[in-house]
């Protein structure tokens, strides 16, 4: 019925933005930017609520040892739709841009713009892979089939399917039946005393609170610097809606948790035995990330577990599409268009979309966009005089340390060891396999984004005191940053926003590298806070 829906949907406005002004392409990626606050809230907050969301926190809720305490993504993406509400939303709105990159490429150039896609890209790309996972292993524990064929299956789905929102009340059909089986026990109790497991709450230990709040750091500020989120914010009508409709989404991320919450909840107060799935539990077999589909499956009625199914699939696409979408459309306009085919035409860019959506849906922890992007995003929008080389040099630090510190999900051996490291063993309890790996207990991740955030500033005002000052010749000013700032690369309004006739060539310059300039207004760079075009950074003058 999903994919029915969205397919007639595509049908009747097949030739939206085709009479009207303004690029076609365009119009497909910001909505025609006549988003309203009741559709931009509730497609934000699905964008938001994936499978990854709703199957994660159960999972963390349901694990001993972990529990609430642990489940930091409803709170963590809440607070991150706020953050950005506040201080990313109005700014990028008012000017009109079109993806996140536009404000990298318009100060740092096209070239600097392509280096910051591939963080953005794998980001987009892991992201769809965690959410696809996660409808796989639902569909193969309800339905069981291989869960390799059902994550295929699940992104054929995505690729062809346009949001409609049944998350919420599919889930909360299922909570009453979940509660009420005969096997579970009171969840009150098992909050707080050893049942079945350890309490469901949780608690954090002394030696892991610096790991519990980069962890958290990264939700809040990592969640701000994605396309899926701008993609939404650009949709919508006005700069105060594109606020608004944040603050709306990160109510919505809290009420849509608790249902997740309450079964993952309910699979930490069950008694297995009693079920039909067995005498050991999801722990004991290493299936605590199917906690849900397994709550669903065995504690309610079948046709409950259909509606439940159905949220998990409603979750999961409305987040896959939009992911996909966002990737799509960074690469049809910031590097085939701006870097490549700036002649392109607008059917040719709209089909570049259509293919690579096919392509990054097939090929579908995202520390990188955290790390790296979030720091540069800081620096483009609220920090004056910042350039390509200081990009560059924050691009590198936030790399370098991040990457340094390992990363136990993908196989990565850390060669950095920050203070605090300690070895783990991760037993697989069916094969009785073991498994070590290192646990970075130190907040590597905020560091490595700090570390990348000052590299940006100190090589910036570096280089610009440099070739201002004629320590360094200008002739090496190769990527053309500081002496030549205004050169060919930057982008102008034309490629920029195309034909809207209420931005200004004015709104849209970058601001302009004065000599001498001190570092008194470096963390006031009020003027791209404005709603309207009075404060507007000075336009382009060729020969500067």
């Amino acid at each position: 019925m999903i994919l029915a829906v969205g397919i007639w949907a595509a049908w009747k406005n097949k030739n939206s933005g085709v009479s009207e002004s303004g690029d076609r392409s365009e119009r497909i990626m910001v909505g025609g930017r006549d988003i309203g606050l009741f559709v931009g809230g509730f497609t934000m907050t699905a964008t938001w609520v994936g499978g990854g969301y709703i199957n994660g926190t159960a999972e963390y809720v349901y694990l001993p040892d972990y529990g609430l305490a642990w489940a930091q993504a409803p709170f963590g993406y809440a607070l991150s739709l706020v953050v950005g509400g506040l201080f990313f939303a109005k700014p990028m709105r008012s000017r009109g841009y079109v993806t996140m990159l536009d404000p990298f490429q318009q100060l740092y150039g096209k070239r600097m713009g392509g280096l910051l896609f591939i963080p953005a890209l794998m980001g987009e790309i892991f992201w769809s892979a965690a959410i696809l996972s996660a409808l796989g292993a639902t569909l193969s524990v309800i339905v069981d089939i291989n869960i390799n064929m059902s994550v295929i299956i699940s992104a054929l789905i995505a690729i062809f399917y346009t949001l409609l929102f049944c998350i919420f009340l599919g889930l909360w059909i299922s909570v009453p039946f979940a509660l009420s089986n005969p096997a579970v026990t009171d969840i009150s109790i098992t909050a707080k005393e050893v049942v079945y497991q350890t309490p469901w709450l949780g608690k954090i230990v002394p030696e892991d609170k610096w790991l519990w709040a980069d962890n958290f750091c990264l939700l809040i500020l990592g969640g701000i610097p994605w396309q899926v989120y701008f993609q939404r914010v650009l949709s919508a009508s006005s700069a105060t809606y594109a606020q608004v409709l944040s603050f709306i989404a990160a109510f919505g991320c809290l009420v849509m948790a608790v249902p997740s919450v309450l079964i993952g909840a309910i699979g930490a107060s069950t008694d297995w035995n009693q079920t039909t799935y067995g005498s050991l539990s999801p722990k004991d077999k290493d299936e605590s990330d199917m906690i849900l589909p397994i709550v669903l499956q065995h504690l309610c009625p079948s046709y409950i577990s259909f509606f439940g199914l159905g949220a998990v699939s409603a979750a999961v696409m409305s987040s896959a599409d939009s992911s996909i979408l966002s990737a799509s459309s960074m690469f049809a306009r910031n590097i085939y268009q701006l870097a490549f085919r700036q002649s392109a035409s607008d059917n040719e860019i709209v089909w570049v979309m259509r293919g690579t959506i096919f392509v990054f849906g097939a090929a579908a922890t995202s520390d990188l966009v955290y790390v790296i992007i979030f720091p540069q995003l800081l620096s483009v929008l609220f920090i004056k005089g910042t350039n390509t080389y200081g990009s560059v040099a924050g691009y590198i630090f936030g790399l370098l340390l991040r990457i340094g510190g390992g990363e136990p999900y993908l196989k990565l051996p850390p060669f950095i060891y920050y203070p605090g490291w300690v070895t783990q063993e991760r037993v697989h309890h069916l094969t009785g396999d073991v498994e070590y790996f290192i646990q970075q207990r130190f907040p590597f991740k905020s560091v490595s984004m700090l570390a990348s955030f000052l590299a940006n500033t100190a090589f910036s005002y570096l280089t610009k005191y440099l070739f201002e000052s004629g320590i360094l010749s200008h002739k090496y000013d190769f990527l053309d940053a500081v002496v030549s700032k205004h050169s060919k690369e930057i982008m102008d309004k034309a490629t920029l926003v195309g034909n809207h006739d209420n931005i200004t060539l004015s709104e849209m310059a970058p601001v302009r590298q004065v000599l001498g300039a001190s570092l008194a207004g470096t963390f006031t760079n009020n003027e791209i806070l404005s709603d309207d075009g009075g404060s507007s950074p000075e336009p382009f003058q060729n020969g500067n």
